[in-house]
């Protein structure tokens, strides 16, 4: 009699936790977000990356009803904040923003804890972007052609910044220095925004930065633009030459989104991709995008998930070509 007790009472258990867990998920998927949601960025405050998120975060926390908090946790490339979403509970309250750093630090780093693609799911596309060259003023060089003679012409002597190992600003760098055999020296910091006063005191000669930034510290004439790593002119800087340009074949065009944890569930994913979508139609919110040099681009979860895997592939090659890597 006490064993069949036991084994109506395990019964009566299980079959209230599996009550519980198929009418919560729904329910709790259904009144998303109910509290403050937390988005990892992987640089330093002021930088491009932070730039966009919080434009972003502003637009979803007024029309979603809690707050998007930006949430900085620079270095290593963005890996930081990486491993942190990723070992984050997957209820849809900790996002990751991601950049061509996550694509890149796949094949750059030897020894990372996670695997991106294995552990994060896909939740939406912001945008996407390039990278601009510029230059300290001091540098006497106002053309890409320019600044590659001098370059060779002082082999070893010239720095440029990047926004941390494996990020696309250092791999732009690389990939430069792998087609024109220029010599320089890579000055890593922990975001562009911690290493654009020494480029315009000239401590360092440039840095081959996202748009937002570059382009805000051109406009300001605090550094000297001299080209877009797209393969063409850029829509919203078309008076910059391309550097495919001056050096056939160069590109390097990066894009902007959100991951979450592996396990979110996919009504969260579905509410935030719709979200994002939205965003991307507010005209407002496109003129501010553009004004960082940035192109909306809405996609799909499914459609995300295929463009971080293919932009992964692409930089393990454009890695192999200029043969870094991080231990």
């Amino acid at each position: 009699m006490i064993e069949l007790l036991r084994k109506a009472l395990l019964v009566c258990i299980l079959s209230l936790v599996g009550h519980f867990a198929m009418g919560t998920a729904p329910a709790s998927a259904a009144g998303y977000p109910d509290r403050p949601v937390k988005w990892l960025i992987g640089f330093a405050a002021g930088g491009p990356v932070d730039i966009v998120a919080r434009i972003m975060s502003q637009w979803l926390s007024d029309h979603l009803g809690q707050q998007f908090v930006v949430e900085n946790r620079a270095g290593s490339g963005g890996n930081i904040a990486a491993a942190a979403a990723i070992n984050s509970a997957p209820d849809g309250y900790t996002l990751l923003f991601v950049a061509p750093n996550n694509a890149i630090s796949t094949s750059l780093y030897k020894k990372l804890p996670f695997d991106f693609l294995r552990d994060t799911t896909p939740v939406a596309s912001i945008m996407q972007l390039t990278n601009m060259l510029v230059v300290s003023n001091a540098t006497p060089v106002k053309t890409v052609q320019e600044f590659i003679d001098y370059c060779k012409a002082n082999p070893g002597k010239i720095s440029y910044a990047s926004s941390g190992n494996g990020t696309s600003v250092h791999m732009s760098a690389e990939l430069f220095k792998a087609m024109t055999k220029c010599d320089m020296v890579h000055v890593p910091y922990r975001g562009s925004a911690i290493a654009f006063p020494d480029i315009i005191s000239n401590k360092v000669q440039l840095i081959f930065d996202n748009l937002p930034s570059a382009l805000e510290q051109a406009k300001g004439g605090s550094v000297r633009a001299l080209g877009v790593t797209s393969p063409q002119r850029w829509p919203t800087v078309p008076d910059v030459p391309a550097i495919a340009e001056t050096v056939p074949g160069f590109e390097s065009v990066g894009f902007y989104g959100i991951s979450a944890p592996k396990g979110t569930p996919p009504e969260i994913i579905d509410i935030l991709n719709k979200a994002i979508g939205e965003a991307l139609k507010d005209p407002k919110l496109v003129a501010r995008l553009a004004e960082v040099g940035g192109i909306p681009k809405p996609m799909s979860p499914a459609e995300f998930g295929r463009l971080v895997t293919e932009e992964t592939e692409k930089w393990r090659k454009v890695v192999e070509f200029a043969g870094v890597s991080v231990d």
